[in-house]
């Protein structure tokens, strides 16, 4: 007694018509680029957060910033993304690296040393801007630190 023949022996036998088979190959390869689709569609998108500084880049201050988001649960490449942008301590570049982070656009901008947050401030209304420094209030950016106003806060949740 034979076996029936396989469906792949039977699809590439001389019996199935070419343009059957070349339909039944685009048929696949159009159902598996809807598939790969649907599946990015579905994962979830991760927060991308707006780091803006007005020195150089050095190996602490990148450490010590995704340290300080990993003690709130928040691990770069795995839950969130950071934009870093440095002016290389040239002030005048810093609107411009700030309207950067605006345009692609990031969920928040922390901003390190009072230049960064004047240009963060200039730059948007919405995004939140957590300011890194010491004392925002001294320089005018707030009127209380208890209530910081418009879209500004300090990093130590005042």
């Amino acid at each position: 007694m034979t076996e029936p023949p396989s469906p792949l022996r039977m699809l590439l036998s001389r019996h199935t018509k070419r343009r059957e088979f070349i339909t039944l190959l685009g048929g696949a390869g159009l159902s598996l680029a809807a598939n790969v689709r649907r599946a990015r569609a579905q994962q979830p998108t991760v927060p991308v957060i707006g780091f803006l500084h007005p020195s150089a880049p050095d190996a602490y201050r990148p450490r010590a910033f995704r340290q300080g988001l990993k003690d709130t649960g928040l691990i770069d490449g795995e839950n969130s993304a950071i934009e870093y942008r440095w002016a290389d301590n040239q002030l005048d570049r810093l609107p411009t690296l700030a309207r950067e982070l605006v345009q692609r656009p990031v969920a928040v901008i922390a901003t390190a040393g009072f230049p960064s947050v004047f240009a963060a401030k200039a730059a948007t209304t919405t995004i939140p801007i957590v300011v890194l420094a010491s004392d925002p209030l001294r320089f005018g950016l707030v009127k209380s630190l208890s209530h910081p106003e418009g879209n500004l806060t300090t990093s130590d949740g005042r």
